[in-house]
Order: structure tokens, then C-alpha cells, then sequence
């Protein structure tokens, strides 16, 4: 989960979101709350139990002095029928400490008198309705009721007690008392379609008030979430960019694609889970409970028994859903790298007829994801289920305690449907969220290989270090040894060279003999194991990476030009240059001659891979990247070696020019970039063998001389 609060840090700026977030959640929470609290009075309204100013009369009861009455389902007509059970008032419940427990009052008292309105040997009874009513908004801060209590045997015999209350928040219950009769017109009245109509149109202004911040809820997390995660690309893309060479090497591209394309939009996903349903959901449920707790607390904590099973499951689940994860992510980018080895090689898969070889490889690859995404949807299609198994244990039991509680009078039928209602809302809530931990740990694996990469360390500069003035006098390796990650044997072993300013040095040998190896730690793309390598007797580990690689450029056998227009791809080393000098320097590496013709001339767009130019023109495009810069070192390493001869001959042209007073590096099987060299170096097996110039190598040095007739023979 660390990994998964990291992406914290791009959400925490986004504070004022998140407080309209909060602020949403709250609002839905209280409103999704009170729609529901309104089910009860409207059940007791429709059910025929008691008015509405009943039942606050009797609320207003409860919350001032602490007492309970049992309201029996009795017909209007029995109201006025000699039934006794209408005269009086059942004591259901005495709060302990509260003002009723301190006059006395004790559970299964009958309440036949109150204040004014006392009983006289039962020739005036007092119907039940006034009895609540007088209780209820008496003003006097004492009240004399009148009661029959059972005696040990049973018989009833009437009592008298007083009644003392606090009057702080009698304006409060007034309200109530008002309210209650502005909605049914007045005591007295009993206009069920007033009264339901008042609840419902409630409850439909409350609807649209809580879909309103739903909205606000729902749009403002996801453009948190879409926020950081564009952030949290951006800072992957800056690291990648400073991480050493030899990551990618070992790791290969198409994984670290994968995790900033795939992986980052999957941690995305569970943020967003976070601040949208795992927030809003549990909060709902969080009020439909606590409605159901003030309806009655005893049945909510039989519901919520099956509360530690639920946990432990989804705790179990999550992780089964965490390690899957963690597999198919992998194996999206082994299929990242397959696609694109497969697309970019399509010409060649082609011609060799092997597009059944290759469509083999991907299935094979395909179908492993295949399994893993199946196990992640086994795993995730049961969390629902399980949780709803252990909501419909809970909601049963607490069913059969009700069903009982109603029949032995302890519960209202409204009440007990009222709680129903609650708590199946509850429990549709928590099965909405039931899923939310599985994404939370979905999100934490892709989170875990996202901040992998930016735990990456970066191109190391050290302590103390300096701009390198441009190269004026020589490049010296000194006694370097290197070694690629990974590998045991050295690819340099205790070479020793030196490259005067101005002078330009061929590199010749075998393949695996260590040349482009020799190139590449000039510009630091790798650090030597031991050793040193020294410009102008300055080691090149003692300064800035920048000021290093800005006397520098390269001219691979391979081909890299951007999705561009022509001129940006010239000036890619030194954006800030007028047209002219692009030109200038597309004419130098005769270039312009092919550039000029097309349509949008310096325009014109290179697509993706070069597609629409020859080899050997976005050679020379290149070539003119490198002239326009105006390096100190230039480096060719096989800069020839997939051309035409036309090209080629141009290419040398391009490259004697530029060449002339500038140190420059040429690594090279075609001796015709070669002979003219001030110095050629041979290298076998990771050493220097020899060096000089062609005439003395061609006599003196056996694997120069092969080399070099090899190639005749080839040519």
C-alpha cells in the first residue's frame, strides 16, 4: 500500500478539490440519510398507526423526558368504542438517569392523567392522542401524571407522580410541533394525501439536491485523478529521460512503456475508485445505518455481526487480486514488446512467409494474459457475492428478531418495515463497495511498477562538478575497463588511447571487439569499471553531463529521426536557429538537393520510422543534425553502413567536410571512410592490438590486413 499512498503526493495539491470532494460526500451522506428517515413517519401515515403530530408528539416525548409508549394499530372507530387500551399510555422504555426514572416512572406503567387532564374514578377518560399532546407541549416545568400499576398480584391500582424537566430545548421541540401541524393543517385533522404528499415532494427536493453533488462529487474526483495522473506521466518521462542508458539495455523499452502507458492509468483507476465510491458508498451506508440505529439500535447490531467476516474475506480477496495483478502486468509487457518487434519486422515476416510463427508467439503470450485476466475476474466476480451470502446471514437474523419483536408488541410494524428498508439500503450500499478493495489493490501493483521506475537511480554527475570548457587539445582513455550489467566478461579490458584535437581516429575490428562500446563512454552513456577517461586532462566523471555532451554528436548506423517536420529534425540539437542555417547545413550534408523538390520542402513531415525517404537520405538528415550543432567531437559509428552507393559516396563527401580541423571518431567495416584517417586503431577481443596509419597496419598487423581484404573480397 505505500506505493499506492505515493500518488498521494500529486493529489495533495489539488486540495481545493478535495474539499468539494469532502464537502459532496458529506452533503450526499446527510441528504441519502434523511430521505430514508423520512420512510418511518410515511409508513406510520400510510399503515394508519398514528397522525404525523402524533407521532413528533411522541418523539418530542422520548427526547425530553426519556420515555417509550407502546401505540397500538387500532381502528379509528375503536377509538370511541369503550376500548380501554385507547385511555391510556404503555410504558414501553424508561432511560436510565433520565427525568422519568427519577419520578418513578417504571416499564409496563400505564399513563391514564396528565397535567389538567386527570382520570376521576374512570368517569372521564382521557383518550390517548390528547394524553401524547398534553406531555408533548406542556410548557410548566412540572407535570403530575396519573398511572396504574400492576401489584404483586397482578392488579392494577392508581398512582400519582410528579414530573420535572429541563426546559433547554423545549423551543426546539416546539419547532417540531410546528412543523408537524403546518404540514397536516392543525391538530385534529387527519389528511393522510396532505401528509404524504408533503414527505414525498421532501424527499424529491432532497433527490435532486443529492444528485447535484453527486455530480460534483463524481466530475471533481475524476479530474483529480486525471490530473495526477498526467503529472505523475510527466514526472516518469523526466526521470526515464536522466536514467542511465544501461537500464534499457537490460531491461528493455517496451516494460517501461508499458508501465508508464498501462501501469499509470491503472493506479489511476483505483484513485479514482478511491475518491468516488470507496468514499461515497460506505458514507452512504454510514447514514442509512445510522437511521437504522436510531430506529432501533438492537436489530442494527445484529445486522452488523456479520461486519468482521466481511473485512477478513475482503482482506483475503484483495491480496489473491494484488499478486494477479502484479503477473498480468508483466505479461502486458512482454505483449507490448512482442507487438512491437512484430509491426516493426513486418516487411521481414513477411518475405519469409512466417506470419504463422509469429501469430503462434503472440497467441502464446495472449493467452497467458488470458489466464491471468481470468483469475483476476474469478476472484473479483466473487468478492460481490460472498459479501451479499453474509449481508443476507445478517439481515435474516435481524428479520426473525424483528418479526418477533413485533408479534410480542415490542416494535412498531412501521419501525420494523422502516428498518428493513435502512438496512437493505445498507447492504446494497456495501455490496457496491464490496469490489472497491480489489481495485485499491490492483491499483497498489500497477502503483508498486510505476514508482519502481522513478526509484530508478539517475545519471550520476557527483560532488563538486564543473562545466568543461569545448575540447582543445585530447581525449585519453586511461587503463579503462568496462563490463555491461549483467555479463562477466569485460568488454574493454585495460585500454589505453589517446585522440588529439583535430584529428580524426578510425576504429577498426570484429564485431563484439568492443568499438561502438569505446565510443559510447565518451559521452558518459556508461561509466568504466576502473579507469579514467580524460578531456584536456579533465576526467570527464568531475563534470556536468550537460557541458560534456553538448561538444558532442553521433551519427549511428541507425537511423533515428523523429515524427516531425524536416527542419525540426535538423535543429533538434540546437533549436533556436534561423531557416537559413538549417539550410546551410542540409547543403553541406547534401541533403538540400532532395529536400527542396518535395511539396512542403523543409515542411514536410517524416513519419513514423522515416517512411517516404531512403535510408540514405534521412542519413544525410542527420548528418546535417550534426554539422547545424557545430560539435568539438564527432562521432560516426557506422554511419555508411546501410546505404546505397550513391548515398555512400555522398555521406563520405559530407563527412570529409565536416571532418576537416575536428576531432572526430569513425567506427567502420568499409575501409573507404577509413585509409584517409590521421590514425587507425584495431581492436580484437576488448584491447587495442595496433594502431598507425593504413600504409604501416596493411604490413604489420595480420587482423588489419584480413579485415581489409575481406572486405575487398565482399566489395
Amino acid at each position: 500500500m505505500k506505493s499506492f499512498w505515493r500518488v498521494f503526493e500529486y493529489i495533495w495539491p489539488q486540495w481545493p478539490r478535495l474539499i468539494v470532494i469532502a464537502l459532496s460526500v458529506l452533503c450526499i451522506t446527510f441528504l441519502f440519510a434523511l430521505s430514508f428517515a423520512t420512510i418511518v413517519p410515511l409508513l406510520k401515515v400510510m399503515m394508519g398507526e398514528e397522525g404525523l403530530h402524533g407521532w413528533v408528539d411522541r418523539k418530542v416525548c422520548n427526547w425530553r423526558y426519556g420515555m417509550d409508549f407502546y401505540v397500538p394499530e387500532i381502528p379509528d372507530f375503536l377509538e370511541n368504542d369503550g376500548n380501554d387500551i385507547a385511555y391510556y399510555l404503555l410504558v414501553t422504555h424508561v432511560e436510565k438517569n433520565s427525568f422519568v426514572e427519577k419520578a418513578g416512572l417504571l416499564k409496563e406503567d400505564r399513563i391514564i392523567g396528565v397535567g389538567n387532564f386527570l382520570v376521576e374514578q374512570d368517569l372521564n377518560k382521557v383518550p390517548r392522542s390528547r394524553l401524547i399532546e398534553e406531555l408533548a407541549t406542556t410548557d410548566s416545568s412540572s407535570c403530575l401524571l396519573q398511572i396504574k400499576r400492576p401489584d404483586n398480584r397482578g392488579r392494577l391500582h392508581t398512582e400519582q407522580i410528579v414530573l420535572v424537566d429541563v426546559p433547554e430545548k423545549r423551543s426546539y421541540y416546539n419547532w417540531c410541533q410546528s412543523l408537524a401541524l403546518t404540514i397536516t393543517g392543525g391538530r385534529g385533522k387527519s389528511d393522510k394525501v396532505q401528509v404524504i404528499v408533503f414527505i414525498v415532494t421532501a424527499m424529491l427536493v432532497v433527490t435532486i439536491i443529492r444528485c447535484i453533488a453527486t455530480f460534483y462529487q463524481k466530475y471533481m474526483a475524476q479530474k483529480v485523478v486525471e490530473i495526477a495522473a498526467a503529472h505523475l506521466r510527466e514526472d516518469v518521462i523526466r526521470h526515464v529521460l536522466k536514467m542511465p542508458i544501461g537500464f534499457f539495455v537490460s531491461q528493455g523499452t517496451s516494460d517501461t512503456v508499458s508501465r508508464i502507458l498501462r501501469d499509470i492509468g491503472q493506479t489511476a483507476a483505483g484513485i479514482k475508485v478511491f475518491l468516488g465510491k470507496a468514499l461515497r458508498e460506505p458514507m452512504k451506508a454510514v447514514g442509512t445505518l445510522s437511521v437504522a440505529l436510531i430506529i432501533n439500535w438492537r436489530l442494527t447490531l445484529i445486522f452488523m455481526a456479520a461486519a468482521p467476516a466481511a473485512i477478513g474475506f475482503g482482506f483475503f480477496l484483495g491480496r489473491k487480486i494484488k499478486k494477479a495483478t502484479k503477473k498480468s502486468l508483466l505479461i502486458w509487457a512482454k505483449m507490448f514488446g512482442k507487438l512491437e518487434d512484430m509491426i516493426g519486422a513486418l516487411r521481414v515476416v513477411k518475405v519469409y512467409n512466417r506470419q504463422e510463427y509469429e501469430y503462434s508467439s503472440y497467441k502464446d503470450v495472449n493467452r497467458k494474459l488470458l489466464k491471468r485476466m481470468l483469475r483476476i475476474s474469478k476472484v473479483d466476480s466473487a468478492t460481490g457475492p460472498i459479501m451479499e451470502v453474509l449481508g443476507m446471514f445478517a439481515g435474516s437474523a435481524a428479520l426473525l428478531f424483528g418479526v418477533h419483536w413485533v408479534v410480542s408488541a415490542n416494535m412498531k410494524s412501521s419501525s420494523f418495515f422502516g428498518i428493513l428498508i435502512a438496512l437493505g439500503v445498507t447492504a446494497e450500499s456495501i455490496r457496491k463497495s464490496s469490489d472497491v478493495w480489489n481495485k485499491i489493490q490492483m491499483s497498489t501493483a500497477a502503483a508498486e511498477r510505476v514508482f519502481s521506475v522513478l526509484d530508478e537511480p539517475l545519471e550520476t554527475e557527483g560532488q563538486g562538478v564543473t562545466d568543461i570548457a569545448p575540447m582543445r587539445k585530447e581525449i585519453e582513455f586511461q587503463n579503462v575497463v568496462f563490463t555491461y550489467p549483467g555479463s562477466e566478461k569485460p568488454v574493454l579490458n585495460r585500454v589505453d588511447l589517446k585522440v588529439q584535437a583535430g584529428h580524426n581516429m578510425a576504429i577498426v575490428g570484429p564485431n563484439g571487439s568492443g568499438k561502438t562500446t569505446l565510443a559510447n563512454l565518451i559521452p558518459r552513456f556508461y561509466d568504466p569499471d576502473s579507469g579514467k577517461i580524460l578531456i584536456d586532462g579533465t576526467d570527464i566523471q568531475n563534470v556536468t553531463l550537460h557541458s560534456l555532451r553538448d561538444q558532442i554528436s553521433m551519427v549511428t548506423q541507425e537511423v533515428v529521426t523523429f515524427n516531425d517536420t524536416i527542419a525540426a529534425n535538423i535543429a533538434y540539437g540546437k533549436p533556436n536557429v534561423t531557416r537559413e542555417e538549417i539550410i546551410e547545413a542540409a547543403k553541406r550534408a547534401y541533403a538540400h538537393e532532395f529536400i527542396a523538390p518535395l511539396p512542403d520542402a523543409y515542411d514536410s513531415i517524416i513519419g513514423e520510422h522515416g517512411s517516404g525517404l531512403s535510408g540514405g537520405q534521412l542519413q544525410r538528415i542527420v548528418i546535417a543534425r550534426a554539422i547545424l550543432k557545430n560539435p568539438a567531437i564527432l562521432i560516426f559509428d557506422e554511419a555508411t553502413s546501410q546505404v546505397d552507393a550513391e548515398s555512400e559516396a555522398k555521406i563520405h563527401k559530407a563527412i570529409e567536410e565536416i571532418m576537416q580541423d575536428r576531432t572526430s571518431i569513425i567506427i567502420a567495416h568499409r575501409f573507404s571512410t577509413v585509409i584517409s584517417a590521421d590514425v587507425i586503431v584495431v581492436m580484437d577481443n576488448g584491447q587495442i592490438i595496433a594502431q598507425g596509419q593504413h600504409e604501416e597496419l596493411i604490413k604489420s598487423c595480420p587482423l588489419y590486413q584480413s579485415l581489409y581484404e575481406t572486405q575487398l573480397v565482399a566489395s
